[in-house]
């Protein structure tokens, strides 16, 4: 059975989508497939309202943020139903990861877009007659477009930063979770957001599509290289910027002198939290030979205590996209074929209903497998022996992605020099996966991981257009490099360029 089906249309109405929780296979409800006409009058509302929206102080505009924080306070248990049916996760990481995560990144920029994008004055070094003043204007309408694996935290976290930089947003959820992304809809609509300033177009490929090439300012999205990639070639055609948070194939780094108890369950999380349905995942471990017998055995343990289920307590969920599972055991199989051993799981869950891969542990594998090379985003954990660190280090980066890394190790300065020569956008040191919730630092991903980043003040500034206005102080009459020219001014611009660029002082001056 499919968690998202076609339903035959009506003569002349619209396409529909039927949706199933991948947990239980149980029907949860049905959406419509919004067409580009659809799209082309979302953005078009959003186009008239966002000038207006744009002239709000900050304070007012984080007004509304500040209200959608205690709608999600107040109606957590209800959100967290919607969000479990949706993606068969865990309760508690559809509160932490989502919810939680939500109202540190409502509150956040409420609270400081302000002073993040307040009016700059930057001192010139040459030109003292002359003062310049950067100021952030809103691109205007954003288009966001969003994935399954985090439906409601990767829904508000973009849209928090576009509509506190002054834009309107229209978003479209992944069809496989769009319920998740309609409450935000209903949460602003609760909260009295002007109507048209936030809009969410359902539907699939089709409607994502149409939102990328109907005129918005902006395209932030989410999802697979794949997909990235077409997203890319349209922006560029359309000459509009896109921030693009892709694939990983995260690494593991175990050093020889790492907490070896802390650094297995940093594996043992980082790689099944969310079923290993992260960008930012553990999708394969480097550890130095001389621990490795320890550090795999303590994985083992702790995975074999994990619990796995739809119901009551548990701690590792379903698959949220069927074609997902079929990618991780065509992985494991091929790891299998080529000698891997598998120490846990290593196969679909017999007992259980829905869409779900055991916890599954690999060892005695190498770069000859696919496993080590495309993203899995399944709940697998490969452990690989390395003879050291500079091997650990050079297999990391011998990979297209470059999204996110980790290394284990007591002595800091050596995990910070290993983090420097990791090629990824993000390194944690002694902790994993962490940094997207770190919602002061940026994110985003090198190689094919992605273009941009999100999060922080740089991710504010991506809705942003950076206005530079240059103002004279001085009012004189003419400037030096005004008409006329003459051979006595093109003396003095010569001597000025010898004492500048000619003399230590000079130098040191400019």
């Amino acid at each position: 059975m499919a968690v998202v089906e076609n339903v035959e249309a009506e003569v002349g109405g619209r396409r529909r989508l039927r949706l199933s929780n991948p947990a239980t296979l149980e029907p949860i409800g049905e959406i419509e497939v919004h067409d580009a006409s659809d799209v082309r009058a979302a953005v078009e509302r959003a186009r008239k309202v966002q000038p207006v929206w744009a002239e709000l102080a900050f304070e007012e505009r984080g007004r509304f943020l500040e209200r959608a924080v205690r709608v999600i306070v107040e109606r957590q248990d209800e959100f967290v139903d919607v969000i479990v049916s949706e993606t068969g996760k865990p309760r508690m990481e559809a509160l932490s990861a989502e919810l939680i995560s939500s109202c540190d990144a409502l509150q956040f920029y409420a609270k400081r877009a302000k002073g993040l994008l307040r009016d700059r004055s930057i001192p010139l070094h040459l030109l003292r007659t002359k003062k310049l003043r950067l100021v952030c204007k809103p691109v205007g309408v954003v288009g966001i477009i969003t994935p399954w694996n985090f439906p409601f935290a990767l829904t508000i976290n973009p849209t928090a930063q576009a509509l506190m930089a002054g834009n309107a947003v229209v978003l479209k959820p992944s069809e496989v979770t769009p319920f998740s992304g309609l409450l935000l809809e209903e949460i602003f609509a609760a909260v009295g957001l002007p109507e048209g300033v936030f809009t969410v177009v359902t539907g699939d490929g089709e409607t994502g599509a149409a939102l990328v090439d109907v005129g918005v300012d902006k395209i932030s999205f989410t999802g697979s290289v794949q997909t990235g990639r077409r997203v890319a070639e349209a922006c560029g055609r359309n000459l509009i910027p896109c921030t693009l948070e892709l694939g990983g194939k995260d690494p593991m780094l175990v050093c020889a002198d790492a907490d070896l108890d802390r650094a297995a369950r940093g594996a043992v999380f980082g790689a099944f939290t969310n079923s290993g349905q992260v960008c930012t995942s553990t999708e394969r471990v480097y550890v130095v030979d001389e621990v490795a017998e320890a550090f795999i055995a303590k994985c083992v343990d702790l995975t074999s205590e994990l619990r796995q289920g739809s119901n009551g307590e548990f701690d590792v969920g379903a698959i949220i996209w069927p074609d997902q599972i079929d990618i991780i055991e065509s992985h494991v199989r091929d790891a299998v074929e080529k000698g891997a051993r598998v120490l846990a799981g290593g196969r679909r869950n017999p007992d259980e209903r829905g869409y779900f891969w055991e916890p599954t542990v690999l060892v005695d594998v190498d770069h000859e497998m696919v496993i080590m090379r495309d993203e899995t985003f399944g709940p697998v954990l490969p452990i690989m022996r390395v003879a050291d660190e500079n091997e650990a280090l050079r297999l990391a980066n011998e990979t297209g992605y470059g999204l996110n890394a980790n290394v284990w190790t007591k002595d800091k300065h050596r995990g910070l020099e290993l983090a420097r020569s990791i090629e990824s956008g993000s390194v944690v040191v002694n902790d994993c996966m962490i940094t997207y919730g770190v919602t002061e630092s940026p994110f985003g991903g090198v190689k094919q991981s992605g273009i941009g980043r999100v999060n922080g003040e740089m991710g504010l500034k991506g809705y942003c257009n950076v206005q530079s206005i240059v103002i004279d102080r001085m009012g004189a009459k003419s400037e030096p490099l005004w008409y006329p020219y003459s051979s006595e001014k093109l003396g003095r611009m010569k001597k000025m360029m010898r004492f500048l660029w000619g003399t230590s002082l000079g130098r040191f001056l400019s």
